[in-house]
């Protein structure tokens, strides 16, 4: 596979095959996610959405193949180097026992110092947006331990966004968030890779709400990718039942324009 880029903000995997010990969970993968774009992997549970954001994060090795940071092999960078390219938001992330909320946002900014640079007002300014942004501000001196999960999910949101890298990485993002907080926070998305030229890669479950916001799908079963593009060129009735087993009408969503999937039933049955 040829690597297609060379700026800052790009991402690839070539012939991928991923796994956990002996257990393989995809092979022959070959992804490239596009520079500037807003990026969802979808699929149903345990089809390899979280272990191919994993991958491209480099928190896992894979059993073989290359994964492609603006054009290098992103285990050949120092991990400082990458977490100056990269943010990522786990999808179980477990904050040290007693931290308050300022001074977990404000490791976001770690990857930026050095023995010669050290706390700046470009790192508080940083750590400030990131907490305006995510409507934690008024949480800055609370213990992290005593936030709802819906808090906490957003604490991590604004650590991440402190780390002000042009690619970012989100695993199930808003898990544990009300309605309410599930739009602020793709808005914030949106507007983040629309405004500031982001690339932006999201594992999300809400098919609806990977359409709405996201320019490009990654769509995966059994540990493969079955499907990829805009939103509007591959979201089908034949692509929903193929990935989901769902059979589901596809109207144009009234807000957006974009394709609101429409449940009927399920194609089998969960438990067979």
């Amino acid at each position: 596979m040829t690597v297609p880029f060379q700026s800052a903000g790009n991402l690839a995997g070539s012939d991928l095959s991923l796994g956990y010990g002996k257990r393989l969970i995809s092979r022959n993968l070959d992804v490239v996610v596009p520079a500037g774009g807003f990026t969802a992997i979808i699929g149903p549970n345990g089809c390899g959405k979280s272990t191919l954001l994993r991958a491209l994060s480099r928190l896992l090795v894979p059993s073989s193949g290359q994964v492609f940071l603006d054009g290098k092999d992103i285990h050949n960078y120092p991990a400082r180097e990458v977490a100056k390219r990269l943010g990522l938001l786990p999808q179980s992330a477990v904050a040290p026992a007693g931290i308050n909320v300022s001074d977990l946002v404000s490791r976001g900014r770690y990857p930026h110092q050095t023995l010669l640079r050290q706390w700046s007002r470009a790192d508080a300014e940083a750590v400030e947006r990131a907490m305006e942004m995510t409507a934690t501000a008024d949480l800055a001196t609370r213990s992290v331990d005593e936030l709802s999960g819906g808090q906490r999910q957003r604490v991590w949101v604004a650590m991440a966004l402190a780390q002000e890298t042009p690619l970012l990485l989100l695993d199930e993002p808003t898990t544990f968030l009300d309605i309410t907080h599930q739009i602020d926070l793709m808005d914030l998305f949106r507007d983040l890779n629309r405004n500031s030229g982001r690339t932006l890669i999201a594992v999300l479950h809400d098919l609806n709400q990977a359409c709405r916001y996201a320019s490009h799908l990654i769509a995966m079963r059994d540990g493969r990718i079955v499907a990829e593009g805009a939103p509007k060129e591959i979201v089908t009735a034949e692509l929903v039942e193929r990935v989901f087993d769902l059979s589901a009408l596809i109207i144009e969503d009234p807000v957006s324009g974009t394709p609101l999937v429409i449940p009927r039933q399920r194609v089998r049955n969960v438990v067979e």
